[in-house]
């Protein structure tokens, strides 16, 4: 087993829910740039610009992981957290259930970025 497939077997914030895939993310405002850094416990730690105000770094964190998974922002949404560091964001399905596929090349994406860690200035 290569070390990505590991990385995906070894996701416990990421999780099927009823309309889509569940992330668990940690989320660190006012950061030099905006960065997935690793983990965070069992949650994706994800650094923001964006300050905590206003629900800037929400919208800031939503927009980042949309261009880090390749999904359209319409499909994210934080479903509980959001005054919060520690959040549940959805990203929506087209079909219920879940396709496994769908939620394979999540892990897939997300596997990749844990790797080589992204950002955005």
């Amino acid at each position: 087993m290569d070390k990505i497939q590991k990385r995906i077997d070894l996701m416990p914030f990421i999780r099927e829910h009823s309309k889509g895939t569940l992330l668990q993310v940690f989320i660190q405002p006012r950061a030099s740039k905006d960065m997935i850094v690793g983990l965070h416990g069992d949650r994706l730690k994800i650094k923001v610009a964006a300050p905590p105000v206003e629900g800037e770094a929400n919208k800031r964190c939503i927009q980042f992981l949309a261009k880090c998974l390749s999904v359209p922002r319409s499909k994210l949404q934080i479903i509980s957290g959001l005054n919060n560091r520690r959040k549940s964001l959805l990203i929506k399905s087209n079909q219920t259930p879940v396709p496994s596929n769908e939620m394979d090349r999540i892990k897939q994406r997300i596997a990749l970025l844990l790797k080589n860690p992204s950002s955005e200035g």
